[in-house]
């Protein structure tokens, strides 16, 4: 049997939560498992697992015909390895994502979740679900504004999500490039994934017309901003 290929894809924004008639991108993602029911597992830690995000899942993925789970770190947890290995893909939400890297590792589930990605599990996520897989991600986690953040590391480089849909987005990516204080990365739009195989940009998808993504560094303390092609999705 041919080794399952290791794949993630971050999103920058939107999702089955902001729109739920605008499933494009959710689609993509079970696509790309290759089962025909898939098994979706949804993190909400980032959030705190508020009833109405968990909800707004189950609705949607039992609608595009998959066997949706959610795990929970608020209630009683499962035995994490069996539960996140018999998965087809892993769904993180939004939040915190500061308390969500916090909360994973005095669980010991990201050495588990390095172990799912290399099994060939599709990993995804929006916002902090997206930049947690990355080496840094510029989070909001702090009330005093947009920070650099260590992640997981298992995409090199840096990813800024919302690079449209939120205005400080842009100029404190910017700013941070320009003072080394983030690692070169990808600036991500809402509505639009970054399909990540192994540690390369396969392939840069939306389902939101004109939305991208972009390659983004510092040389010589300028910032280049290069559009990367995307698919649209429809």
């Amino acid at each position: 049997m041919a080794e399952k290929a290791k794949q993630i894809i971050p999103i920058g924004g939107g999702g089955f939560y902001r729109d739920p008639e605008n499933l494009e991108l959710e689609k993509y993602v079970i696509r790309q498992s290759g089962a025909a029911a898939a098994r979706v597992c949804f993190v909400p830690t980032a959030s705190g697992e508020p009833d109405h995000y968990v909800a707004s899942f189950y609705t949607t993925f039992l609608k595009l015909g998959c066997k949706p789970s959610v795990l929970t770190f608020f209630k009683r947890t499962p035995d994490l390895r069996s539960f996140v290995l018999n998965q087809d893909v892993i769904y993180v939400g939004g939040g915190n994502t500061k308390s969500l890297l916090a909360l994973w590792r005095d669980w010991g589930v990201i050495e588990i979740l390095r172990e799912a990605w290399q099994s060939g599990i599709v990993l995804t996520g929006v916002s902090a679900g997206a930049i947690c897989w990355f080496e840094q991600g510029l989070t909001d986690s702090f009330s005093d504004g947009l920070r650099p953040l260590d992640c997981l590391g298992f995409i090199p480089g840096s990813c800024c999500p919302h690079f449209d849909g939120e205005a400080q987005r842009r100029p404190s990516y910017h700013k941070l490039l320009s003072a080394g204080e983030i690692a070169a990365g990808v600036a991500i739009e809402d509505w639009t994934g970054v399909h990540f195989v192994g540690s390369e940009i396969h392939k840069v998808i939306t389902s939101k017309r004109g939305a991208r993504a972009y390659s983004m560094r510092a040389v010589h303390g300028s910032v280049q901003e290069v559009p990367l092609a995307a698919e649209f999705l429809e």
